[in-house]
């Protein structure tokens, strides 16, 4: 068995939407007419949170994938002033998103209980507001949204092995700038920052995924209790807890990049470990001299750096059967699947997806009933399915 890096590829129906002349692709996906598409095709349940669940059209697996957009495109037309992660959504709204997570999730390690046969993640990416819609690898919907996906480890284990120099799989060496030149300062942050006890720290070693080698550096966390520990709130605090502190950390980070002795950022979650960790640590701040002088020289460079907090994070399950934590920057917009180190080439082959298409459609009206009955939403209609 060789290890490493795994391309899969994965089909879809081809989707009969037409893009208006003159528009780019992702202008109109991020369009009100587009977001209406989704939910007349593919959307599953709704509620008053503006909260939509639907079918991912074009998927990372066939085998269980399913998405939560915070769909705000009725109530906010501009596409750069929509929330793009947790810490912009209203409290209320953040409490339903969280228990629809955590319903989701028990379905996932329940239907799929041997972390042998199957890897599962779920979790979400964010771009902020400078990132220009029609970047290449700039997802397709600028709204929060929060991927679930099943993957057999049979079909990891049968697909060729990724090309390791894909620059996705590295996320562009904004992170292996982290890990190269202030790893201690990164880690120690988030220790001294964060109180928790339900998320423990964990090596590498523990945290790895051992076919594919991934994730690779990045900061992880178990979760004590393992699935059960998702019904208590002190997890959902925590795992939001990570989040702020990455914010802290990046936006530090990047305001001494864009101006040498930059005071502390305003509104920051942690402001005395930011004082005396980051603004007093030599690491630290002469990484942000090397990558602002080398913004002075290298304007490809300076116009790929994502001045706003832009990240990724994740619940997974390796082989171990361990439910890890993990965030890390998203810098050029690589799938989330490839922190884990899957690359997936979606191919239109409508035949191939229509085989897998009853067994998925299963999975997720169970999830949409296990939603409805927690009174998480109500059913959406649509061509291939009822509303219950």
């Amino acid at each position: 068995m060789e290890y490493g890096p795994r391309e899969i590829t994965t089909p879809f129906r081809p989707i009969p939407l037409e893009v208006p002349e003159g528009m780019k692709p992702n202008e109109f996906f991020n369009s009100t007419e587009n977001l209406n598409d989704l939910v007349h095709n593919n959307g599953l349940l709704m509620n008053p949170e503006n909260l939509l669940l639907y079918r991912k059209a074009l998927g990372h697996s066939t085998e269980f994938d399913t998405s939560i957009i915070y769909n705000t495109s009725q109530v906010i037309l501009n596409p750069l002033g929509r929330p793009v992660r947790r810490t912009q959504v209203p409290e209320d709204v953040r409490h339903v998103w969280n228990r629809m997570n955590q319903i989701i999730i028990e379905y996932m390690l329940e239907a799929y209980p041997d972390p042998a046969d199957h890897l599962l993640l779920a979790g979400e990416a964010s771009l902020d507001a400078t990132w220009p819609l029609t970047s290449p690898g700039v997802p397709s919907i600028r709204m929060l949204h929060n991927h679930f996906i099943s993957f057999p480890m049979d079909q990891l284990r049968q697909a060729e092995l990724a090309d390791p120099k894909n620059p996705n799989l590295s996320d562009g060496g904004q992170h292996s700038l982290f890990q190269a030149y202030m790893r201690d300062v990164y880690r120690e942050f988030f220790d001294s920052a964060l109180e928790l006890k339900v998320l423990k720290p964990i090596s590498s070693e523990e945290s790895g995924i051992k076919l594919t080698g991934y994730p690779q550096g990045l900061p992880c966390w178990e979760i004590r209790g393992g699935g059960a520990a998702l019904k208590n709130i002190r997890f959902w605090h925590e795992y939001d807890a990570i989040l702020e502190g990455f914010i802290d950390f990046y936006r530090t980070f990047f305001s001494q990049v864009s101006t040498r002795n930059a005071p502390m950022p305003r509104d920051v979650y942690y402001p005395e470990q930011i004082e005396s960790m980051l603004l007093f640590n030599n690491d630290f701040l002469a990484t942000a001299k090397r990558v602002r002088d080398r913004c002075i020289v290298d304007a490809k460079y300076a116009n790929s750096v994502r001045w706003q907090p832009a990240f990724k994070q994740l619940i997974y399950r390796n082989e171990a059967g361990k439910l890890i934590v993990t965030i890390s920057q998203n810098s050029i917009g690589n799938a989330i699947t490839e922190l884990l180190g899957v690359v997936v080439k979606r191919v239109p082959d409508a035949e191939a997806y229509e085989k897998a298409e009853p067994a998925l459609l299963e999975r997720l009206l169970e999830v949409r009933r296990r939603l409805i009955e927690a009174d998480l939403g109500s059913g959406i209609a649509t061509d291939y399915w009822v509303a219950e």
